[in-house]
C-alpha cells in the first residue's frame, strides 16, 4: 500500500498512478478501518499501564497470558455486549503480536489458499453465487 503521506512520486518523477491508489486507499478507508478505535486503545494501554504495569514484562517475560486473556474479554463481551472489552481483545491480541508467546512465531503475508478462512459467507462469495 501507499502512504498517503508520501507525494505522488517515483523516484522523483510524478506518477498520477500513485496518487489514484491514495485516493482509492482513503475511500475504503472511510468505511473499512475506525481510527477512533485506535484512540480508544491507546488510551486502554495507557491505563493499564498504571494498573498492570509495563506489556513488556507482563507480556514480554509471560506473566500474563495474552491470548487466553483475549479469549476472556471475548466471553465477557458475549456476555454484556460491552465494546470495551473488544477493544481490550484487540490490545491482547496486540501484546501476543509484540510479545508472541511462542519462540517460533513469525509473520508471513498469505495469499488465500494459506488463510485461515472465514465463517460465514462473504459479501462477494454471496455475488458470485448468484450469478
Amino acid at each position: 500500500m501507499y502512504d498517503s503521506y508520501r507525494p505522488p512520486t517515483y523516484h522523483g518523477v510524478p506518477n498520477p498512478e500513485r496518487k489514484t491508489v491514495t485516493m482509492l486507499k482513503n475511500d475504503i478507508l472511510k468505511t473499512e478501518y475506525d481510527k477512533d478505535i485506535d484512540y480508544k486503545r491507546q488510551n486502554l494501554v495507557i491505563q493499564s499501564y498504571f494498573k498492570y504495569g509495563p506489556a513488556k514484562h507482563n507480556f514480554g517475560e509471560h506473566l500474563v497470558n495474552a491470548l487466553d486473556t483475549m479469549s476472556q474479554c471475548v466471553c465477557k463481551y458475549d456476555q454484556t455486549h460491552n465494546k470495551e472489552y473488544l477493544l481490550d481483545a484487540m490490545n491482547y491480541l496486540m501484546f501476543e503480536y509484540m510479545y508472541p508467546s511462542y519462540k517460533d512465531a513469525y509473520f508471513k503475508h498469505t495469499d488465500s489458499d494459506g488463510s485461515a478462512g472465514i465463517v460465514g459467507m462473504s459479501y462477494n462469495e454471496i455475488k458470485e453465487a448468484s450469478k
